[in-house]
C-alpha cells in the first residue's frame, strides 16, 4: 500500500477513534464505584471499551476511505478490476481479533476469581427476598429491613427468596446476584466509601416490584461495631408490628400506626370501611381471609396482586397477631 494511502487511513482511524473516545468519556455511563469489586468490574469495561474503539476506528476507516477513494462515477457502468484475496492480511485480521477476545477472557476470569473471594474472616450477611421487601439476617440473628456493612471489609451475602425469583443489586457496589426460592446464591462486597447505596430488585416479581427497594449503609469499622451491639438489642415492637414489618407489609400498603405509606394495595387504615363493604363476617375475618386467600375478595380499585403465598409463609401464631395488630389499628 502506498504512503499516501496509509496516512489518509491513519487520519480516518484517528478521527473515528477521537470521537468514540469523547463519546465513552462524556457520559457517564457507570455509577460510582463504591466497592473493590465494581472498582474491577469497571476496569474490565473500559479494557474492552477502548479495545473495541480500536477495532472500530480501523474498521470504520477502511470503510470511510474505501467509499471515498474507490466511489464509482455517476457514468461507470464498468465492472471492477478482479482481484485476488490478500492471505497475509486474512491472518492478520483473524489472529488479532483472536488474541484480543483471549485477553478479554482471561481480564474477565481473574477479576471473577478475584472477586469471588471473600477472604479468611467475611461478615456474613443473609439476605432474604419476598414480595415486596428485602430482609437483611446479622451473625448475632438480628434481622433488619436494610443493610449495614463496615468499610474495608469482606462482607459476604447469602441469597434466596420466599416466593418468586428477585435480583439483588446495589449499583454502586456492582454485583448483582438472583435470590431464587430453594436456592442459596453468593456474592462478596468489600466497601471502599462511606455513604447509604439503593438496594434494588432487578428481575421483575410482581405488580410491585417498582417499589422494592431498600439500602445499604457503608459505616466506619467502629460505627459498625456499635451498630452490631446494639442491634442485639430486643426491638421496641409489638409481636403484630414486628409481624407486619417481617412480612413485607409496610411495602405495599399504608397503615398510620407503622409509619407505613404504600400504595400498591388497599389502605389498611380503613379496613373496617372494606370489611363493611366486603360482607365477609367480622374484622378479624376479613383480615385474615385477606391475608391466607387474598383473591376471594378484592377491594374496587385494585388488582389482585398480593401473594397467594403467605398462607403457608405465616406462622400461626404470627398469623393471629398480625390479624390483631391490623384490627386494632384499623379506623
Amino acid at each position: 500500500m502506498r504512503r499516501g494511502a496509509v496516512i489518509q487511513l491513519a487520519v480516518f482511524a484517528i478521527i473515528a477513534a477521537a470521537i468514540c473516545t469523547v463519546v465513552a468519556l462524556a457520559i457517564p455511563w457507570l455509577p460510582m464505584s463504591a466497592s473493590k469489586e465494581a472498582t474491577r468490574i469497571h476496569f474490565v469495561y473500559w479494557f474492552t471499551t477502548v479495545i473495541a474503539i480500536g477495532v472500530f476506528s480501523v474498521v470504520a476507516s477502511a470503510i470511510a476511505y474505501s467509499v471515498w477513494k474507490f466511489r464509482a462515477r455517476p457514468d461507470d457502468d464498468s465492472d471492477g478490476p478482479p482481484i485476488h484475496g490478500h492471505t497475509k492480511l486474512e491472518i492478520w485480521w483473524t489472529a488479532i481479533p483472536a488474541v484480543l477476545v483471549t485477553a478479554i477472557s482471561i481480564v474477565s476470569a481473574i477479576v471473577l476469581a478475584q472477586n469471588s473471594h471473600a477472604g479468611s474472616n467475611p461478615l456474613k450477611v443473609g439476605v432474604l427476598a419476598r414480595q415486596f421487601a428485602w430482609e437483611f439476617t446479622y451473625p448475632n440473628g438480628q434481622k433488619l429491613g436494610y443493610l449495614e456493612i463496615p468499610i474495608n471489609r469482606h462482607v459476604q451475602l447469602d441469597i434466596t427468596s420466599t416466593d418468586v425469583i428477585h435480583s439483588f443489586w446495589v449499583p454502586q457496589f456492582s454485583q448483582k446476584q438472583d435470590a431464587v426460592p430453594g436456592a442459596h446464591n453468593k456474592i462478596v462486597i468489600t466497601p471502599t466509601r462511606l455513604g447509604t447505596y439503593p438496594v434494588i430488585c432487578t428481575e421483575l416479581c410482581g405488580l410491585g416490584h417498582s417499589l422494592m427497594r431498600s439500602y445499604a449503609k457503608v459505616v466506619s469499622p467502629t460505627e459498625f461495631a456499635s451498630f452490631m451491639k446494639n442491634a442485639g438489642k430486643p426491638v421496641k415492637q409489638s409481636p403484630g408490628e414486628a409481624a407486619f414489618d417481617h412480612f413485607g407489609c409496610n411495602s405495599c400498603h399504608t397503615l398510620s400506626a407503622a409509619n407505613a405509606t404504600g400504595t400498591i394495595g388497599p389502605d389498611l387504615d380503613k379496613l373496617k370501611q372494606y370489611a363493611a363493604q366486603a360482607h365477609r363476617g367480622t374484622l378479624e375475618a376479613f383480615i385474615k381471609e385477606s391475608i391466607v386467600n387474598p383473591g376471594v375478595y378484592i377491594q374496587p380499585g385494585y388488582q389482585d396482586q398480593m401473594p397467594h403465598t403467605f398462607g403457608q409463609q405465616i406462622p400461626a401464631s404470627q398469623l393471629t397477631q398480625l390479624v390483631q395488630y391490623l384490627a386494632q389499628n384499623a379506623k
